[in-house]
């Protein structure tokens, strides 16, 4: 009778659906929160222009209501699977993402970038959102595997640079600057808690201001693209049928919403005055929506989620894990502060989404599946 009681224990780990060490209940909330209250702002967000390109008010909404659903399912399964299966996958998936950022580069324009593969009866797919994935992915994987030589060059930052300096040069053909620097930033929070020593990230500084310096001189021959967004920034209202234009819609749209906003479904300037309300800009719809007030909540919710992986990575059973919940929650936290400071034009227009808000079914998935792998770590299993 023990032997046989004993046969559904060892048999357990063969089971399709094992049972598992509880996942961590308040990231998922906050993940799920998130997700709730962008599909909510979106569908406000998105109604008018909806209907004036398309001729339906729900064209935007509908796509990620099955984004999200589906997203949901895949941070389930993500949560369930072991993540140092991603040991073996980080280099085939930084392969796959370096030939799709190659390919975009011969697809049409759109707003003056080119950015997004067509699959023709799919959609759209957008080649640097996997690119993300697989950074945090190599990055984990290297540091993981050598950190008690992290300190040297030739471990410690020589394939990190190769790795960034490909990936960067390529995202910068599109161009799209915005995932440029979102990428060179994880990058280099996973270098530095890592181990990288602290040296090569002065030196990085310096090099970097010369090369900034010397963009600057040559900026109007060589990046025109980034020059007319520069001076855009510093005066808007210099070019406000142009350049300016964005960024004048969306200050009247923060300011309009005073303390506790026009009310949801309310706004003004998402009636075809803010250009792409349902994308870059539709935290300016938020504020003026819901205010202050309701402005704050969603800067609360991202630092929380930011909070919560840190502590996740805190307690993660292996180095591996801590990275990876590093990784992707540094991703979420730095790409809505970018997203918040083009809005309130605290940094030029750089064309950056707000995670779990704007519209776009590659960014949703993916950002569900990355929090899946965060909360399969939280699992605790080694």
């Amino acid at each position: 009778m023990k032997e046989a009681a004993a046969l559904p224990r060892g048999g357990r780990h063969k089971a399709p659906l094992r049972p598992l060490p509880a996942m961590d209940l308040p990231f998922l909330v906050l993940v799920l929160t998130l997700v709730g209250f962008g599909l909510v702002m979106l569908g406000s967000a998105s109604g008018a222009v909806a209907l004036y390109r398309r001729g339906d008010a729900f064209a935007y909404l509908r796509p990620q209501l099955l984004y999200a659903a589906m997203g949901i399912a895949g941070l389930w399964l993500a949560s369930r699977v072991d993540y140092h299966i991603f040991h073996k996958l980080a280099w085939p998936l930084l392969g796959v993402s370096l030939v799709l950022l190659a390919v975009v580069l011969f697809m049409p324009e759109y707003n003056g970038c080119k950015r997004w593969l067509v699959l023709p009866g799919v959609g759209t797919l957008q080649p640097s959102e996997i690119a993300k994935f697989a950074v945090v992915l190599v990055f984990s994987h290297i540091i993981s595997l050598n950190h008690d030589r992290m300190r040297s060059f030739a471990v410690g930052v020589l394939p990190f640079v190769l790795v960034l300096g490909v990936v960067a040069a390529l995202m910068l053909l599109e161009p799209h600057l915005s995932g440029t620097l979102l990428i060179l930033g994880i990058g280099a929070v996973l270098m530095f808690v890592g181990g990288t020593g602290l040296r090569w990230f002065v030196l990085a500084g310096l090099g970097g201001a010369a090369a900034i310096g010397a963009a600057v001189v040559v900026m109007p021959d060589l990046v025109p693209y980034a020059a007319d967004r520069l001076r855009s920034w510093q005066d808007p209202f210099a070019d406000p049928l142009g350049d300016g234009h964005q960024t004048i819609q969306s200050l009247y749209a923060i300011g309009s919403g005073g303390a506790t906003g026009l009310g949801l479904g309310n706004s003004r300037q998402k009636h075809l005055f803010v250009p792409e309300p349902q994308n870059d800009f539709i935290f300016s719809i938020v504020c003026e929506e819901l205010g202050f007030v309701g402005a704050c909540a969603v800067v609360l919710l991202f630092v929380l989620l930011l909070w919560r992986g840190i502590t996740i990575a805190a307690h993660a059973p292996d180095r591996f894990g801590a990275l990876l919940v590093v990784g992707f929650t540094v991703q979420v936290a730095l790409q809505a502060v970018l997203n918040v400071a083009v809005v309130t034009n605290t940094i030029p227009n750089t064309g950056i989404s707000l995670p779990f808000f704007s519209s776009g079914g590659t960014s949703l998935m993916m950002l569900l599946g990355e929090m899946g792998i965060v909360l399969s770590v939280s699992r605790g299993e080694t």
